[in-house]
């Protein structure tokens, strides 16, 4: 097949070099974002009256029935074409002839591609923003159900204070929250339209890019022509962004893990999300869990890639920004993929409670309970402190909780301690009597939900 390019070269380009320089089956996954783009640029080229409306018109209606054809299967794409551009172009003008070869007028490839996989882009991230926002329904929903059941706060990996389940998940509705607002933030900075650009230094036709950018949904236009073909500051925001996420991810993964383990026993998971040994066969594995913590290292490494690709270019577009597909286009694929099963994950696991209240129970983790009913007697807090220490010292020597050892003993260590103590070191007492806001207690659990609603609409 004869290059779009060919005219100044007198040799065909070698088939090896030929295979290394093409990007169709990677970018071919973009042809809705340019045919969509090349009929608002069609519709433009008329207006202007740069082409006809006859030839604007049939190329839009020739482009509509290539994107049908594309999207039933009817159509395949040609792997012998560079690109997905230079393939929808090709098409074209197979099927319209020289009228199809109007359509490039006033672009280039550069512009294209920048606009190609901002639209891709906006369309992916939109869809992955609808994903996170069913994770956090699926965590308030659990919130909802397990408002009261109480289980160890941990520092360290170690047992630190009474909490509720709720509490301790909500805090990763929290994260997703934020993922979604730099996902919106990220958006918002992408969506302004290049169409038009050309090659670097715009065009001497008389052309109207808002009207193309209006047509294509974007906010405004790339207001420097250079910066618009070479600008992948979106890809490498969105990347960030993901990168983000999948840490959130990975973390909740890593709990779920310990949790589901024999040591814990917080939870199960459900059968359909975990797997079991081809030797073992009493093994029940997170496997899904793992994959998703394992799969955060791939698309920390797609940002890395992006960055390193972008560090040395100068302006404006050069080959080299080819490679921001891939690892763009990797890093949606894997968020998604995660994303779609972390979400009926949790929906399906069951908690444990009586094991989280067992646990709770031991590691002396109402101890800071136990000194604040001092500091309520008037007693500074750090003598408060130096006083609750001691008793845990000597409960670990004689092998007693806070909760078994005798009054008369607590009175040997300060005779402010009184038979009500026993109410104030009651993990229920504990953990309702956070009162501060965003802490476990009921008043705060419910604020917290309420806030999160508005992320699940």
């Amino acid at each position: 097949m004869e290059k779009m390019w060919a005219g100044r070269f007198q040799k065909a380009l070698d088939k090896q070099a030929d295979d290394f320089n093409s990007s169709i089956h990677f970018d071919s996954r973009m042809f809705r974002q340019d045919i969509t783009g090349s009929m608002a640029h069609a519709s433009m080229l008329s207006a202007k009256n740069i082409i006809s409306k006859e030839d604007s018109d049939l190329i839009i209606a020739t482009l509509e029935v290539i994107l049908e054809d594309l999207e039933s299967g009817k159509l395949e794409f040609d792997l012998a074409c560079e690109d997905i551009h230079m393939f929808v172009e090709s098409e074209l003008t197979k099927r319209i002839g020289d009228v199809g070869k109007r359509l490039h007028t006033a672009r280039s490839r550069n512009d294209q591609v920048a606009v190609d996989i901002r639209l891709y882009l906006r369309d992916e991230t939109e869809e992955i923003i609808s994903l996170i926002k069913k994770l956090i329904s699926a965590i308030c929903n659990k919130a909802e159900q397990y408002k009261t059941a109480i289980m160890p706060g941990y520092t360290h990996l170690q047992r630190a204070q009474p909490i509720t389940f709720a509490h301790h998940i909500l805090a990763y509705g929290m994260m997703l929250s934020r993922d979604i607002t730099r996902l919106l933030d990220a958006k918002k900075r992408m969506n302004y339209s290049p169409l038009g650009s050309c090659a670097l230094a715009g065009t001497t036709y008389n052309t109207d890019r808002y009207m193309t950018a209006e047509k294509l949904g974007f906010d405004g236009i790339t207001l420097n022509s250079i910066d618009g073909v070479s600008d992948r500051d979106f890809c490498a925001e969105l990347l960030s962004a993901f990168s983000i996420l999948m840490m959130h991810l990975s973390r909740f993964s890593e709990e779920i893990i310990l949790w589901s383990s024999w040591e814990f026993k917080f939870i199960e998971l459900d059968d359909s999300y975990t797997t079991g040994s081809s030797i073992m066969p009493q093994k029940k594995n997170p496997d899904m869990a793992e994959l998703v913590r394992g799969k955060t290292g791939r698309v920390y490494g797609d940002l890395i890639s992006m960055l390193t690709v972008l560090k040395g270019i100068p302006l404006a577009y050069n080959k080299d920004m080819q490679e921001d597909k891939e690892s763009i286009f990797d890093a949606v694929d894997t968020v998604k993929m995660c994303l779609g099963v972390f979400t009926p994950m949790i929906e399906t696991m069951t908690l444990l409670c009586d094991n989280m209240y067992k646990a709770a129970q031991k590691g002396f983790i109402n101890a800071t309970d136990l000194a604040d009913y001092l500091v309520k007697k008037g007693m500074p807090f750090r003598t408060a402190y130096k006083h609750v220490g001691e008793i845990v010292a000597y409960c670990i020597k004689e092998n007693l909780v806070l909760e078994t050892l005798p009054i008369e003993k607590y009175k040997e260590f300060d005779s402010l301690f009184e038979s009500d103590l026993y109410n104030e070191i009651s993990l229920e007492t504990c953990v309702s009597k956070r009162i501060s806001q965003g802490g476990t207690g009921i008043e705060s659990i419910n604020k917290q939900l309420e806030y999160l609603s508005e992320y699940t609409k």
